[in-house]
């Protein structure tokens, strides 16, 4: 099933909404008024929310048009938000670029941060911001799973259990403040603002044969002013699958229901080394730092510029069929006005 929260008070109201993301219908009340009350009880609420899903999607129910600019975040706010570096061939080009060697550790043990989660942003929500220079505002396209409660010490293999819904990220980042806030050794708080999240977070289920091993086998496709700028695959090259992610946020400690883990930044290599811009045949990228790094890598300097006010950028993923999945994180920059 497909679940959407509609932008009304702080936590949102439930949607059940079609396959086809044309309609939607409130969750009844006595179900689940928002998404985090329904992962609070799921066991009672994800049968009774599925049924209603079914008739929807068999035109039982006709509900009313789905809009996905009239959406919050489907969470908009939450008890946590972890995102990893799933994708270590982002992180290898990152420390490649400033000549730094990887350590080995990196491709057996995940990294993980732990963002802000009381703002998300809508997926159709302007990433505003007071300056447009110097700070380097940059999109990351993830995938990122819900889980409810978790215990700690769960292990890789059981932790795949405890994944319940599934959506896209667009983590935002301000690479011109991250080294400054990394050499004080303490990790990310300034450089990390409000991520924004798909319009729709799907069961496992919905992605079909497209979810094996843990990991969403489709392109995550991002466009940057109406031009293609990756198509990456999110299955191709993810060293660490969700339940390794799951289980390495949960070493010490529990999760409650409605835990956000990330992926990290969807990256691909091409003949083992680095990828190639789409308008070049190549998957291209899902952050402009990356193909910044590889110009960098190439000839000494990148050439790409981070985004400014009034540059959009567009996230979405398509299954076979060329259905959208999650429907369309949708973000212009703009001045942010006190």
């Amino acid at each position: 099933m497909k679940l959407a929260s509609l932008n009304e008070g702080r936590d949102g109201r439930l949607l059940i909404v079609s396959r086809d993301l044309s309609r939607c219908v409130k969750a009844p009340a006595d179900i689940a008024q928002t998404l985090q009350a329904a992962l609070d009880d799921w066991s009672r609420t994800a049968p009774a929310l599925e049924d209603i899903s079914n008739r929807l999607n068999a035109v039982e129910i006709k509900g009313e048009p789905f809009e996905e600019a009239s959406c919050s975040s489907p969470l908009p706010r939450a008890y946590q938000w972890a995102d990893g570096s799933a994708y270590v061939n982002h992180v290898e080009l990152v420390r490649k670029a400033r000549g730094a060697e990887m350590p080995e550790s990196f491709w057996s043990d995940p990294l993980m941060y732990q963002g802000g989660s009381d703002a998300f942003l809508g997926p159709h929500d302007d990433i505003v911001m007071p300056t447009d220079e110097g700070w380097g505002i940059d999109m990351e396209g993830e995938v990122a799973v819900i889980t409810d409660d978790t215990p700690m010490g769960v292990s890789a293999q059981g932790a795949g259990d405890h994944i319940k819904l599934l959506m896209l990220v667009n983590d935002v980042s301000l690479r011109g403040l991250i080294p400054g806030e990394l050499s004080k050794g303490f990790g990310f708080f300034q450089s990390k603002p409000s991520s924004a999240f798909s319009p729709c977070a799907v069961t496992p289920d919905e992605l079909g044969a497209a979810w094996k091993g843990e990991k969403v086998n489709l392109p995550l496709l991002v466009r940057l002013n109406g031009q293609a700028f990756g198509q990456t695959n999110a299955g191709v090259d993810m060293t660490f699958h969700f339940g390794q992610l799951i289980a390495h946020a949960a070493k010490s400690r529990p999760l409650g229901a409605g835990a956000i883990i990330g992926s990290g930044t969807v990256s691909n290599k091409l003949d083992g080394g680095p990828g190639r811009p789409v308008k070049d045949g190549g998957a291209g990228y899902s952050c402009i730092a990356e193909i910044r790094m590889i110009e960098t890598i190439e000839s000494g300097a990148p050439k790409t510029p981070f985004m400014k006010f009034g540059d959009r950028v567009e996230i979405e993923m398509l299954n076979e069929a060329g259905q959208s999945v999650f429907g369309r994180i949708e973000q212009t920059v703009a001045k942010y006005e006190r």
